[in-house]
């Protein structure tokens, strides 16, 4: 049991550090994993090798002719990943309740350098899953800021016609109403953008988010806590968090959000107290990040939309210069249209 299980767990621990090395690029994932592949083998250094070897009956194994129903089905690279996630823990856990009855009566140093890796090994298996979910989510290109009192036009006016230039989602974001009110109002936003195939997402409030059968909710670096939101709203919502430097990102990734709004990158109307963090911390997003979606945000309009898709940015995030827009159909067409040809001259460069 101890040699299968071990061989079980150093399997599954390199499976996870090779998808998140050479299919997801993630370098912190594929440290853990192998910090945790080198865990195990000083936690059983005490076993001899040759102990273990002499223990494996491969042609009289009984297990090796059971096959599970869906033994050999894996839709993808991430399916790859949580497979592997859940095999390492079960098998931790029978390593552990072994190394426990191999002398009950010596030192239980082993079973407890296991169950500390068997920990471990559950918070790895919730970042791969997260992670898995990552590349099912859409990148959208372009998410527009709607708060009515900054709006040229009546504010379904403007949504509706983002929607025309290409906008694929609309955040509310409005801070003077009621509870009620935003629900009310959500609902009236989601009623246009649903129809079109654009998801509506609330700013700040996880609780109007799920009543309005929101797409998602987007919470700031002081709103309810990522982690929390993620243990509230489970898979029923996407969630997006601000970042402004490195250590945020990695802090609301690791906590479960589905994207990262990346900014400021320059000086905002809405925003105007927030420091530009510009180019040069969405370049170190994207080189740590280069899968997470993401929204640059921050006084953008059609050309610094071009400068960010040349910098290698997928999707950016406004307000004013839409909202406040005689025309909003077509400064949100130009932004696409800039976004678009930037990444194609990006892709042949």
């Amino acid at each position: 049991m101890l040699d299968a299980n071990l061989n079980r767990a150093r399997e599954a621990i390199r499976t996870v550090e090779d998808v998140a090395r050479f299919a997801w690029n993630d370098a912190r994932l594929a440290e853990e994993a192998k910090a945790l592949r080198h865990g195990l083998q000083s936690a059983i250094a005490t076993i001899p090798a040759e102990k273990l070897a002499a223990a494996r009956d491969v042609a009289g194994d009984v297990g090796t002719s059971i096959v599970g129903a869906h033994e050999y089905a894996r839709l993808d690279a991430a399916a790859i990943a949580v497979a592997a996630g859940k095999r390492l823990t079960e098998a931790l856990r029978v390593i552990e309740e072994v190394a426990k009855a191999i002398d009950p009566k010596s030192d239980p140093t082993m079973a407890r350098a296991i169950e500390a890796l068997r920990y471990r090994a559950y918070a790895l298996d919730a970042r791969v899953t997260l992670r898995a979910a990552l590349g099912s989510l859409r990148q959208w290109r372009l998410c527009v800021l709607v708060t009515r009192e900054h709006c040229r036009l009546p504010w379904d006016e403007v949504v509706t016609r983002a929607i025309d230039g290409g906008a694929d989602a609309i955040q509310v974001r409005e801070k003077n109403l009621s509870t009620r009110e935003l629900i009310a109002h959500v609902r009236a936003v989601r009623a246009i953008a649903s129809v079109r195939g654009v998801a509506t997402i609330v700013n700040d409030s996880l609780d109007v988010a799920l009543a309005a059968e929101a797409e998602g909710v987007h919470l700031g670096v002081d709103d309810l806590p990522v982690r929390d939101a993620r243990r509230i709203a489970g898979a029923s919502l996407r969630i997006g968090a601000s970042t402004h430097s490195l250590d945020e990102a990695r802090a609301a990734i690791d906590a479960g959000a589905d994207h990262c709004g990346v900014g400021a990158m320059y000086a905002s109307t809405l925003k105007p107290d927030l420091a530009p963090s510009g180019e040069r911390y969405l370049r170190a997003f994207l080189a740590e990040f280069p899968h997470i979606p993401h929204l640059a945000i921050g006084g953008i309009n059609a050309s610094r939309a071009r400068a960010l898709a040349l910098a290698g940015c997928r999707g950016v995030a406004v307000s004013s210069v839409i909202c406040a827009a005689e025309d909003p159909a077509s400064v949100a067409r130009s932004i696409v249209a800039q976004l678009d040809e930037a990444a194609r001259a990006g892709a042949i460069t």
